[in-house]
């Protein structure tokens, strides 16, 4: 069993800054629902039936050849920053962590792939990888798939597909989506015209955290909105060819900023940096933004001693859950803006 606070010596694979287009596009995610055909779903079951269903799924997930070198934890014996923290790396949702009773998370070593039991649907599982990278997602996903469909009795049906507790997940239960950061389109006054023009394609996009929390740092993360009726292919295959459009708009973006702006261009990154660097308070959300013109810098050959990965990192690393990890004990938010600023000197005095 892996201890949490060793996640914080590790850097999650979607962070890397690796695969194709990873300037552009942070990661790729598979997420797929399914639940027990012989239990209630979570939400309509009491905790014995919860509990029963959260037994029969580990007896699964320890069985299966895929998930051997992986960490799995009993959400109700977990501490608040322990949850917050597991939020803050993607490995599960703020919904599992605000109600952790009878509820469960599995993650491998890598935090490639994770499973939460008894989420909104007894099986929510998602596999992450760097960059435009879903096929590979999905052949993951598909596997550890194709292995508990034979280890658990999937509620299914012949007319509908797979059911799940939100009737926008039937069917394949399969939702596909990518992180993008799109700072030149919002510079440029773009991206809500983007927004729009996606919406009627059938897909969706939300912030850094997904469902329910707002667009920062020009991040955006894209999903597909329906799972009914079409197969995973289709699904995986349209985002696809949405997303390269979306790329090709940012990097034509990217260009006009360079022709047209570049002075104010390289002026709002170095600004940025020497915040960064000369801050002694900082919040978290002014962080993000910041980060988020460093990292458009380094995408632009503007800045080059500092690695996509190490932003990539920072992003994560000055969230509140991960600050208190790091010191060991609870901050006040004063407490962890200062914080927050050294670690942000620290890592770019680098």
């Amino acid at each position: 069993m892996m201890k949490i606070d060793n996640l914080l010596k590790n850097m999650s694979e979607w962070l890397k800054g690796s695969g194709p287009h990873s300037n552009i596009v942070i990661s790729s995610r598979i997420r797929s629902a399914r639940n027990l055909a012989d239990v209630p779903f979570t939400q309509w079951a009491n905790k014995k039936q919860r509990d029963e269903s959260r037994k029969m799924i580990k007896s699964a997930l320890e069985s299966s050849p895929f998930l051997k070198k992986s960490n799995y934890l009993d959400m109700d014996g977990l501490s608040d920053i322990d949850k917050q923290f597991l939020v803050e790396r993607h490995l599960m949702s703020r919904e599992h962590a605000s109600t952790p009773d009878s509820k469960a998370l599995l993650f491998d070593d890598k935090e490639i792939v994770s499973i939460m039991v008894n989420e909104e649907d007894h099986i929510r599982m998602q596999v992450m990888q760097s960059g435009f990278n879903l096929t590979e997602a999905w052949r993951i996903a598909n596997e550890i798939d194709n292995d508990l469909s034979a280890r658990l009795n999937f509620a299914y049906s012949e007319k509908i597909g797979y059911l799940t507790a939100c009737p926008t997940n039937a069917g394949t239960g399969v939702r596909a989506s990518m992180m993008l950061h799109l700072p030149a389109l919002m510079l440029t006054n773009q991206a809500n015209k983007l927004l729009q023009t996606i919406s009627k394609l059938g897909l969706t996009a939300r912030g850094f955290y997904g469902e329910g929390t707002d667009v920062q740092g020009n991040f955006f993360q894209v999903s597909n909105q329906v799972t009914l009726g079409r197969t995973e292919e289709e699904i995986i295959d349209n985002i696809e060819r949405v997303i390269s459009q979306i790329i090709a708009r940012e990097e034509a973006a990217r260009k006009t900023l360079l022709m047209r702006s570049k002075e104010k261009l390289v002026d709002r990154i170095w600004r940025s940096y020497g915040t960064l660097r000369s801050a002694h308070i900082i919040t978290s959300n002014e962080t993000i933004e910041l980060l988020s013109d460093i990292r458009l810098g380094i995408d632009m050959d503007i800045i080059k001693d500092i690695t996509t990965a190490g932003i990539n990192d920072l992003f994560v690393l000055t969230q509140p859950a991960h600050l208190q990890k790091m010191e060991k004990k609870s901050l006040s938010a004063s407490e962890r803006d200062l914080k927050r600023a050294e670690l942000i000197r620290k890592r770019l005095s680098k």
